[in-house]
């Protein structure tokens, strides 16, 4: 997946400026700088999250697997299976544990029977390493799940259209420090089957599960490249600044 010359404008004000980044398959991602600067933006042009917003402008290109996918014949649904989102918040359906799985494949018509429904809603759920925590109790609501189980929910949920890419939002801001070194251990595992792109404000966590690092300032991207060189040996005096906590 790739964005070349991407400009995101609110209105009048434009938020992100002419970023060129390539996504690499089965690496994970960060997408690291201060709060306003642009990642979470660029990260909401990969799935078209933006269209939601009225006033907000997407210019550029944005690629997958050769497809534009800001071209007008590129079906949003579709497009939003193939690259998938865990937000902030762990945000689970007022629905059963089983439903918050099944509904994304049962709406893509991905499976023909019960039993092939139930086979991806147990992957999906193992894959998550949510499994062994719930399989007594797939009939009661995700939301009754503590918040660290509720985010491996979302995880679930995301992968079970078998996306391509992962898009992650700050997906451990909202938990504690044992739920997070869970999630950042699936992180590492679900690498293997997904191309991931996670936004965070951890500069800990960015040089703990990512291969490559991109930092924004000011809705532009400074600097991307593998996170031990950006973390270690930035080319640019302003992610030198960042890292060691002079911009921020």
């Amino acid at each position: 997946m790739s964005g070349n010359g991407v400009n995101v404008f609110y209105g009048e004000k434009q938020a992100l400026f002419d970023v060129d980044l390539n996504i690499y398959e089965n690496q994970v991602i960060s997408l690291i700088g201060p709060s306003g600067c642009g990642k979470s933006t660029f990260l909401r042009c990969l799935n078209r999250m933006n269209d939601t917003i009225d006033v907000c402008k997407v210019t550029g290109k944005i690629v997958l697997d050769e497809d534009d996918i800001y071209d007008k014949n590129i079906d949003v649904v579709e497009l939003r299976a193939r690259v998938g989102m865990v937000f902030q918040k762990p945000n689970p359906f007022p629905k059963s544990i089983y439903e918050n799985v099944a509904y994304g494949p049962r709406i893509h018509g991905m499976t023909r029977t019960k039993d092939e429904l139930d086979d991806l809603v147990t992957s999906s759920l193992r894959r998550a390493g949510l499994w062994e925590e719930v399989k007594d109790r797939l009939d009661q609501p995700g939301t009754g799940l503590s918040g660290g189980q509720q985010q491996r929910l979302c995880i679930a949920r995301a992968i079970a259209t078998q996306p391509e890419v992962l898009l992650m939002d700050e997906p451990c801001s909202a938990l504690d420090p044992i739920a997070t070194a869970i999630i950042e251990e699936l992180i590492d595992e679900l690498r293997a089957n997904f191309t991931i792109v996670i936004v965070t404000h951890s500069m800990q966590q960015a040089a703990r599960v990512s291969q490559k690092t991109a930092f924004f300032h000011l809705g532009k991207l400074i600097e991307e490249g593998p996170t031990d060189q950006i973390f270690t040996n930035p080319i640019n005096k302003k992610t030198q600044d960042y890292i060691t906590g002079r911009i921020g």
